[in-house]
């Protein structure tokens, strides 16, 4: 029987001495009400929260697990390392080996820097972007997601118009809206910020238009300006290559995080040589940006993505999720629309604008084992298998059902409508 005892005393006891009793994106304040907070393991495909519930994992800690949690080879290239060094007074020989092993799998790097979050590596390129030419005015699309910085950040707290004078908005796959946004630029334009397919929460998911991309290029040379692609969510979950690849389009900078140590903390910025001498110039550093472990396990991460077939094994296992779920759901009387990649899925309902269906089925679910999001993208991991669609198909179903019996109801989440101006 599931319960959430001990996840509601430890959010009562955060709540007196952490501000807001959790903070960031891994906070469940948007969640469906009774969301485990806290987690005490994970394992592969699943993790296990104060209660000792456990959940297949949907959300992969918003991305870093990319081959399952507490990959062997991974947890062994850890485990050598953390004999030998870690952080120390300078970093390991590992940063050139990790720099040569990117570089020899990026199609468009010839460089890279390590730091340790995606909203490093971004502001970094913007950094990047700025010095190359001395250049101000820097191009993000509408509601993109770039890091939690001031420039960036998603909600206004603690930041000033300051922050982002230098912003000018577009239309992502608009390549007008993108035309635009440079000649407003003038010549001041540094640089073009471009995910590599729109994930905005709360929205369908778009795949990237190959005449915005190829805009995106033109008018970035054009102007002399760098082209940036931030690959931290969807980085080799597309392509073993920088995602844009698949659109034949090659960015001067992109940002990685998320998945390159399998869960370790570390994230990069690669670049090419147009680049190179604007990135030697920027002065950015961490105390832990260099150290040694999860360098470690970075490399054996991208052994794993080069020799084996983690990416079509995903690709099948994400299909195999978003046909079996819409076909479920149909079933049931419910209309899904499962947009973006099939390793990155995002499942909304249709005719439920207030995300009152989405809510209670993703709360169905969770009180069955299964984890999922109703607002944000989700991720597959390579250790999902066909087995663990089929025990997540059995807990959906019983959600649909649930849902089609309470559908009249249902209430939508007062904090989401809340944040929403509803």
């Amino acid at each position: 029987m599931w319960s959430n005892a001990k996840d509601r005393a430890l959010r009562d006891r955060a709540a007196q001495v952490i501000p807001g009793g959790m903070y960031g994106h891994q906070s469940t304040v948007l969640m469906p009400e009774g969301f485990p907070q806290f987690f005490t393991r994970s394992d592969g495909t699943r993790i296990t929260d104060a209660d000792g519930n456990t959940y297949i994992d949907f959300m992969c800690a918003y991305g870093p697990n990319l081959l399952g949690y507490q990959h062997p080879r991974v947890m062994a290239a850890i485990e050598r390392q953390q004999a030998l060094s870690d952080t120390s007074t300078g970093p390991s020989p590992l940063i050139v080996d990790l720099a040569e092993a990117l570089v020899g799998m990026i199609s468009h790097a010839d460089w890279a820097m390590f730091c340790k979050n995606g909203s490093d590596a971004t502001t970094m390129a913007l950094m990047t972007a700025r010095a190359y030419r001395g250049k101000r005015k820097v191009l993000v699309a509408t509601g993109a997601y770039h890091g939690s910085l001031p420039w960036s950040t998603p909600r206004p707290g603690g930041v000033v118009a300051e922050d982002r004078a230098h912003l000018i908005y577009y239309t992502y796959n608009d390549p007008q809206a993108l035309a635009d946004a440079v000649k407003q630029a003038g010549d001041d334009l540094a640089g073009i910020f471009a995910t590599p397919f729109r994930h905005d929460t709360f929205h369908d998911q778009t795949l990237p238009d190959a005449e915005y991309a190829r805009a995106a290029r033109q008018l970035a040379d054009e102007h002399d300006a760098l082209l940036v692609v931030d690959d931290v969510r969807a980085g080799f979950r597309l392509s073993r290559d920088c995602s844009w690849e698949t659109i034949g389009v090659r960015p001067d900078l992109s940002a990685w995080g998320k998945v390159l140590g399998n869960g370790q903390p570390i994230s990069a910025l690669l670049g090419n040589d147009r680049a190179r001498e604007a990135a030697a110039n920027i002065f950015v550093t961490g105390s832990y940006w260099f150290s040694a472990v999860p360098m470690a396990a970075a490399l054996e991460t991208l052994r794993i993505v080069r020799e084996t077939d983690y990416l079509e094994h995903m690709q099948i296992i994400g299909e195999l999720f978003r046909s079996a779920l819409t076909g479920q759901a149909t079933g049931y009387g419910f209309t899904l629309r499962h947009t973006g990649p099939e390793t990155l899925p995002m499942v909304l309902f249709e005719e439920d604008p207030d995300f009152r269906l989405g809510y209670a089925f993703c709360a169905a679910a969770m009180k069955r084992g299964v984890y999922l999001s109703p607002y944000h993208n989700m991720f597959i991991n390579a250790a999902m298998t066909e087995a663990d669609i089929a025990e997540t198909l059995e807990a959906t179903g019983a959600a649909f059902e649930e849902i089609k019996q309470n559908r009249d109801t249902l209430q939508p989440s007062q904090v989401l409508m809340a944040l929403m101006g509803a």
